[in-house]
């Protein structure tokens, strides 16, 4: 349960307790702001080797190498915006027509890296003054042709490069003016097709290329070390976020990576078939995931054509995205849009797999009849809807930050002589019904816990993943498991669920992990300081009383002889390779007798709402109608509903119970 401060506790236990109801739309999803692009410039640069930053006064810094001519242009915006020009290049010479560019800034100190026409000399580009102009100097001049370059600031100042030779990528860092000797990586692969670097405690790689020993192509993570998360001087072992298997005629290259609100990258997916594209995709990381955790949002496309990819940058206040012949830009940190006081009818229903939102604003001035506009900008189809129940107290309206549910469309209402606008939503099950797996991913027994391979689908649904308590199955258990083509995140992750007692709740956009016992204790109370309004109590025989589970070569049984005692033999058989201990048999025929149990105990309780309630919470019911005194019961489903259309008003709560 969340908790409550002591004047909405007291509130919502008062007879006179008057409601309030806080709902907002966020143009994000799962906490991370969705960036919608505005294209401000269309171009007729060809696609090449480029690269942008913003420098420390908000300027625009863009650079490219000309496939025709074969030299290194750059641009300066000083103020970007949308009538901005960003046409103008000033030419710095031949460079390298196989090899990248890239640029970095931290405040006033811009960093361009380039190759020289002789494909091998390093040169840095350094200016102190926001890009206004450079003074040019030999960073190392390499044995062999070098590819592709990335380059970042510490937060001491201390600037690194990477670069590739073949396929090896090489480090070099300057101190006191002076760039050390390259250093090569610990990692290997066949082919590298694209580097991105930026700095956060380590420096943060993505490499795109072809796998040692095999003709998959890849987008990996690593990070070499700055002493944060990674040794310093050292380098993490490859991570994938993307496989393209080999005949599919699909290569990955010219990714890039920014530290914007979160971690965002991109890279080009290109297909060479039939029908063939070079297309930009994006990903971004989960809100709370440090970057070696590797847990990335599965790819998007872009609106956008191209063989070099889309570079990332950022103020203070937009999101840059650009290519040669392209700047977008999108608000970074839009404000929400709040709907109190307009909400006239809401109704929350959250149950075990599936949570839904219906709410009905007033629209008897048309004041929502163009979504989308400036008074209600956030207000589109997918967007983050907040739904937070509360009370006006002693210190003013007080709600609890209730669940997160996702637009899924709307309806005008015109009847009666009176207008409205109802939007629908679903809860983060909808996000994760809505994920479906590009192709199939498989895991060896022994290679993931079912933990980790939870906390992997979530992260393709972009949603976050925590625990609150955990079962010894979930750390325990290392099952061989495979996701299909096509197969909804929300179908893994209820098969994943089905081998432990482990359940799922939403805290926010949060996925909250526990580990439900029956010596769990009491959360909330009713019907002494809380009234219960109705009271419907179910006793139910289990639908099963006898469970075996069957491993590999072994055997578990579990007995609810009580239960069994009554109804007879009620037998629920459950197949699992994976089991390959004893204990770990019995851990799964325990579980699901434990589901059964839960099940057979139902019912619900109508009561003024409890703005803490959640899912999976261990609720004390008197009810001396009923003869219960402090039964305990565990809560399973949970509606919420709000009008003002009603006579008289309505706000209530529906508890649906189970067994603890």
């Amino acid at each position: 349960m969340r908790s409550l401060s002591s004047s909405l506790l007291a509130a919502q236990r008062s007879a006179s307790a008057v409601p309030y109801v806080e709902v907002q739309v966020y143009e994000s999803i799962a906490g991370v702001t969705r960036v919608l692009w505005q294209r401000l410039y269309t171009g007729s640069e060809p696609d090449f080797y480029h690269a942008a930053c913003i420098a420390g006064d908000g300027s625009l810094l863009r650079a490219r190498v000309s496939p025709s001519d074969g030299h290194l242009y750059y641009q300066r915006v000083a103020a970007p915006g949308a009538s901005s020009d960003y046409s103008l290049w000033t030419d710095l010479g031949a460079a390298s027509d196989v090899s990248g560019v890239a640029m970095c800034s931290q405040g006033a100190n811009v960093l361009l890296v380039s190759v020289g026409v002789d494909r091998r000399t390093i040169t840095a580009r350094d200016s102190s003054n926001n890009g206004q102009s450079f003074t040019a100097s030999t960073i190392f001049v390499e044995a062999a042709d070098v590819g592709w370059l990335a380059v970042a600031f510490s937060d001491g100042g201390t600037p690194a490069v990477f670069y590739s030779v073949g396929a090896t990528v090489y480090v070099t860092k300057r101190a006191s003016g002076v760039w050390s000797a390259p250093a090569a990586w610990s990692n290997s692969v066949a082919a590298i097709t694209g580097l991105a670097c930026c700095y956060a405690g380590d420096w943060d790689v993505v490499v795109t290329g072809r796998e040692t020993g095999s003709s998959d192509y890849k987008v990996w993570t690593t990070v070499y070390g700055d002493g944060y998360l990674q040794a310093a001087g050292t380098w993490q072992a490859l991570a994938e976020v993307a496989t393209a298997e080999g005949g599919s005629g699909v290569q990955f290259q010219a990714p890039f990576l920014a530290k914007l609100d979160v971690f965002r990258q991109t890279f080009v997916e290109k297909y060479t078939g039939t029908s063939s594209y070079s297309r930009p995709f994006w990903s971004h990381s989960i809100a709370s995931a440090s970057y070696p955790g590797n847990l990335w949002r599965e790819p998007v496309p872009f609106d956008a054509e191209g063989s070099y990819g889309l570079v990332l940058a950022a103020d203070l206040s937009y999101a840059w995205a650009t290519t040669p012949a392209g700047v977008w830009r999108a608000q970074l940190t839009p404000a929400p849009v709040v709907v109190t006081p307009d909400v006239i009818d809401l109704t929350v229903e959250d149950t075990v797999g599936a949570g839904r939102a219906r709410i009905e604003l007033r629209n008897d001035d048309g004041r929502y009849n163009v979504l989308g506009g400036v008074s209600n900008e956030a207000i589109k189809k997918g967007s983050e809807v907040r739904i937070s129940p509360g009370y006006r107290t002693t210190s003013g309206a007080e709600v609890s930050a209730g669940p997160a549910y996702w637009i899924a469309g709307w309806e005008y209402l015109s009847q009666a002589g009176k207008a409205s606008l109802v939007l629908y939503a679903r809860d983060t099950w909808g996000l994760l019904e809505q994920w479906r797996a590009r192709r199939q991913y498989t895991w060896t027994a022994g290679s993931k816990t079912v933990f980790q391979l939870l906390s992997f689908i979530f992260a393709r649904a972009g949603l976050e993943f925590t625990t609150l308590s955990r079962s010894a199955s979930l750390t325990g258990l290392t099952p061989a498991f495979t996701i299909h083509p096509g197969e909804s995140g929300a179908t893994a992750v209820q098969r994943l669920l089905k081998m432990a007692e482990d359940v799922i709740f939403f805290r926010g956009h949060t996925a909250c992990l526990k580990y439900p016992q029956s010596s769990d204790h009491v959360d909330y109370s009713f019907g002494i300081d809380h009234p219960i309004r109705e009271g419907h109590y179910l006793t139910a025989a289990q639908d099963s009383n006898r469970a075996q589970a069957y491993g590999s070569s072994l055997f578990a049984e579990s007995f609810a002889w009580s239960e069994l005692a009554l109804v007879y033999d009620r037998l629920r058989q459950v197949r699992d390779l994976n089991l390959d201990t004893v204990g770990k048999a019995q851990d799964r025929a325990d579980a699901e007798l434990r589901r059964a149990e839960m099940a057979a105990l139902g019912g619900y309780v109508a009561v003024p709402p409890n703005c803490g309630q959640e899912l999976y919470d261990v609720v004390e019911i008197t009810d001396s109608r009923a003869g219960l005194a402090t039964a305990k019961r565990r809560v399973l489903g949970n509606t919420l509903r709000y009008s003002r259309l009603a006579k008289g008003g309505v706000y209530e709560q529906r508890l649906y119970l189970g067994a603890v």
